[in-house]
C-alpha cells in the first residue's frame, strides 16, 4: 500500500522514549507510531465510548445526578 510523509514533532524526552522501545522491539520508530495511530484513532467508532456528555449540566447536579442530563 502506497504511504505518504509527514512529519511529527515530539518532545526529546518522548522521542528519546520511542527510540528505546523500538531499539528493545526491534523495530522502526515510524511502525510503533503507524501502530499506535491504527489502535487509538482509526479503530472503529463502534468500539468508542458510548454516550459521552460534553454539554453543560443543570446546576446543582452533580456525579451522583449524572443521568438528569440525559433526561427530557
Amino acid at each position: 500500500m502506497p504511504m505518504t510523509k509527514t512529519q511529527v514533532y515530539f518532545r526529546p524526552d518522548e522521542l528519546k522514549a520511542l527510540h528505546r522501545i523500538a531499539r528493545a522491539r526491534k523495530r522502526p520508530v515510524a511502525d510503533l507510531i503507524r501502530e499506535a495511530v491504527r489502535t487509538v484513532w482509526l479503530q472503529s467508532e463502534a468500539s468508542w465510548p458510548v454516550a459521552l456528555w460534553t454539554g453543560p449540566l443543570p446546576r446543582g447536579t452533580g456525579s451522583a445526578d449524572h443521568d438528569s442530563a440525559f433526561d427530557p
